[in-house]
């Protein structure tokens, strides 16, 4: 499989010339390794490579074997990069790594991997405070896929097949389904073990439960009734999906504004080719006859903002009066309305206009997928996935 950039590149190799531990995060098989190998065995920025690194894949059982005195085995690496992947199966490392970090004071020490969240690494990882970077990785963005040119990939295979490298990069449309359906079974199956409290089955059936109703206010009460478990625990089920990368909970915008707000959460399954996957939809044909067809789009959307924008504070925003839009941005305080139509010909609905009279916005985006936009209003856009990066990065 060829190799293609990635668009944080730049980001992560600033990084370890700066930090004594980098960690990229980010959901499994969204090509984290494999940026890891090309960084540390290519890189020729100013002449340096990584010459003396050594890589420990804590899902390989001889890897694994080496930390069992992982003191004696890390301490031996002094002067190498130490590149460690899936380190949430070897939470404690950490107090080691910031033993081994101050005692040999120099940025690049070592570049960690996980399939974690930041927040779940963060309660391992405290005691890196001040000298870890955390960098996330996402299956590929759209600009990434557009900038190599290696394939021509259409809008219909991303939201058919999803943005996994392995599923969008597939020599076929049946291989690429059969890959999904192997990683939605590989984690019930296995991935599942390592956390308790959690049984495959009922996971299972959670998040096709989830596939439907993808995008929408999450109903605890309702999913909880389906299921025949607690609404507590449909809760922690989806709490460690987000954790794993898996869904993600986009919580309601908040303001001063007086408003009767729809105050629960809204969950998306994490990637459409997983949503079309969980759906039994094998090609895009299936998928846009399909009700989820809109909030997978919008889906697409928040992975782009999401992998574009870390940092910025992504909401919904739905009033009781049937005010509404998609995602309410923060990117340096700056707040942006986002609403997702997958059309060609968008129509705002009332409720929009209200949400937008509502929130104030610096800028509104209608956002399609389409290859180019046009000014809809003033202080309205409608503009295509590209057009959206670069207006939030350059106009606004």
């Amino acid at each position: 499989m060829n190799y293609y950039s990635r668009y944080f590149e730049p980001e992560i190799k600033a990084s370890l010339k700066n930090f004594p531990v980098t960690a990229i995060t980010g959901p499994r098989q969204c090509g984290k390794s494999t940026l890891a190998k090309e960084l540390i065995t290519k890189n020729k920025s100013k002449g340096k490579t990584y010459a003396n690194f050594v890589y420990l894949d804590l899902e390989r059982p001889s890897d694994l074997a080496k930390l069992d005195n992982a003191e004696w085995f890390l301490n031996a690496q002094k002067g190498k990069l130490v590149c460690i992947d899936e380190i949430q199966r070897k939470p404690e490392l950490f107090p080691l790594i910031r033993s081994l970090v101050d005692e040999w004071n120099r940025p690049g020490c070592f570049l960690i991997l996980g399939s974690a969240s930041r927040e779940l690494l963060r309660q391992s990882s405290e005691s890196l405070s001040g000298r870890i970077s955390y960098k996330r990785l996402t299956p590929f963005l759209w600009n990434e896929l557009l900038m190599n040119k290696r394939g021509k990939h259409s809008m219909e295979q991303y939201f058919s097949a999803g943005a996994f490298p392995r599923s969008i990069l597939a020599k076929s449309r049946e291989q690429s389904f059969q890959w999904r359906m192997d990683f939605i079974s590989t984690f019930l199956e296995r991935d599942l073990l390592q956390w308790k409290g959690f049984t495959p089955v009922a996971m299972g059936r959670l998040w096709r439960m989830l596939a439907h109703v993808n995008g929408q206010i999450v109903n605890y009460s309702s999913l909880s009734s389906s299921l025949g478990i607690s609404s507590v625990s449909v809760k922690n089920y989806i709490e460690l999906l987000a954790s794993s990368y898996m869904v993600e909970i986009i919580p309601p915008w908040f303001s001063n504004l007086g408003k009767r707000l729809i105050k629960a959460p809204k969950v998306y399954i994490g990637d459409s080719g997983i949503t079309a996957a969980l759906l039994g939809l094998r090609s895009f044909n299936e998928l846009s006859g399909h009700q989820v067809f809109g909030a997978i789009w919008e889906q697409i959307v928040l992975s782009n903002l999401r992998g574009w924008f870390p940092g910025a504070e992504i909401c919904h925003y739905r009033t009781s009066n049937g005010a509404e839009t998609d995602f309410v941005v923060n990117i340096n305080g700056n707040i942006y309305a986002i609403e997702c139509k997958a059309s060609f010909s968008p129509e705002l609905t009332k409720g929009n206009y209200l949400a937008f009279e509502d929130i104030k916005p610096r800028h509104t985006f209608v956002v399609i997928p389409a290859s180019t936009g046009w000014p809809l209003k003033p202080g309205i856009d409608v503009v295509s996935l590209m057009e959206l990066l670069e207006k939030l990065t350059i106009k606004f």
